[in-house]
């Protein structure tokens, strides 16, 4: 089978499906902007970027976002045309329908099957609009939103089959869509991502870090800013530390803006946070961006690993962190709730509740195997729902059943 994956950023939330799937023998290609890794076997197709939103004093309001993603929409269909025109048509194309990629692949593959990935529809309630006290929406930043959503539902209108990560994420989408979109994780690596009591984890300054030393409090996120509660965390540790005055709390992450805005005169969140909080330096270490073989390190010696989050996509970080057997505390709040059971495989408190989050780390590491029950369901949690093998078993059902045909085995026939 030919399964063509479309995605701007590289494989993204498709690596191991498309590595798994050409190691099997099928034949893979991939569309995109950027290649963020190489998977041998698989054709990757590189269209041109385009340049992001642009400021035009003649364009209708609010329509910058929507017109970028006509252009990539644009961009994508003359490659998969070309594709055509050199014989190379996919059986079934998988594809992110976000970024506008898939808005205009049928009007070039009418009769390919299409399963779209639907990872967060955006809302001005209910989500992560709205969610902080000060956040209040208002009539232009809602039309905004409505018109973001404008490459999503036009590609809704053409795909025959979605996916969705977490239930809580589907539930977003247009219900009339809902019915379309099947719950399915991309999966996490249990093999890789397990308990070691022998690990230790060599931070980019040199500093050698062991579960067995002072109680490691471990953050991550993609970067440190308020939409991942990296300002709730650095309220927390200020309080913890002058309790703990052992703790160390390890910030993994950069110093960009993912989501959101940037902290007022612009710079990074944690410079602008740090300014009024009194946290011995210390106490508190910030790594940056870090491999994915030292984040599973981290994961392993935290004493207590934090994950706060506005309803908002839910991370790779935290299945990982679970999985490695962390005691996770994270925030009640969608998606979260649908992952941790406060007491059974982790503890939740509320989002913007700096004293109750400090009242639980403090507690984790006060009384380190009370929690062992919880370290151990969390990996269970992880085994049951997402383990690699199995969401990718369900995947391939899923794009089996969509196209009709089966995948190749790993003998070469048909599985």
């Amino acid at each position: 089978m030919h399964v063509a994956f479309v995605h701007r950023r590289g494989f993204g939330q498709f690596a191991a499906l498309a590595a798994q799937l050409a190691q099997l023998g099928n034949e893979v290609s991939l569309i995109t902007e950027t290649i963020d890794q190489k998977i041998p076997s698989v054709r990757v197709i590189r269209h041109r970027a385009e340049a992001g939103p642009r400021a035009d004093p003649h364009m209708a309001r609010h329509m910058a976002t929507p017109d970028h993603h006509a252009r990539i929409g644009h961009r994508v269909a003359e490659t998969l045309d070309a594709m055509v025109r050199q014989g190379l048509v996919p059986d079934v194309v998988v594809g992110h329908i976000g970024w506008g990629s898939m808005m205009f692949l049928k009007d070039v593959l009418p009769q390919v099957p299409v399963l779209g990935y639907c990872e967060f529809f955006y809302r001005s309630e209910g989500a992560d609009i709205g969610f902080s006290p000060d956040d209040r929406p208002d009539l232009e930043t809602r039309k905004r939103l409505r018109l973001r959503n404008i490459a999503q539902l036009l590609s809704l209108e053409a795909i025959e089959a979605g996916i969705s990560p977490t239930h809580w994420q589907r539930s977003l989408y247009p219900a009339d869509a809902q019915g379309r979109i099947s719950v399915c994780h991309e999966g996490i690596d249990t093999v890789r991502f397990r308990p070691d009591p022998t690990a230790s984890a060599t931070l980019p300054d040199g500093r050698v870090l062991t579960a067995d030393g002072p109680p490691i409090v471990t953050f991550v996120a993609r970067d440190l800013e308020p939409y991942r509660g990296f300002p709730q965390v650095l309220e927390a540790a200020a309080k913890v530390v002058h309790q703990r005055s052992d703790a160390l709390f390890v910030c993994v992450g950069g110093d960009g803006v993912s989501y959101g805005v940037p902290p007022p005169g612009g710079g990074a969140w944690k410079d602008h946070l740090l300014k009024s909080l009194d946290i011995p330096r210390e106490n508190i270490v910030f790594p940056g961006a870090v491999p994915h073989s030292l984040l599973r390190q981290i994961y392993q010696i935290s004493s207590a690993h934090l994950y706060l989050t506005y309803p908002f996509v839910l991370s790779w970080s935290v299945l990982e962190a679970m999985a490695c057997g962390a005691l996770v505390i994270g925030s009640d709040t969608a998606p979260v709730q649908e992952v941790i059971r406060s007491g059974k495989n982790g503890l939740l408190v509320p989002f913007f509740d700096t004293d109750a989050l400090a009242e639980a780390i403090l507690g984790a590491l006060a009384n380190p195997e009370r929690h062992l029950g919880m370290r151990a369901a969390a990996r269970r949690t992880v085994e049951r729902r997402f383990r690699l093998a199995e969401c990718l078993h369900r995947q391939q059902n899923i794009i089996e059943k969509l196209a009709g045909k089966p995948f190749r085995s790993a003998h070469g026939t048909a599985a």
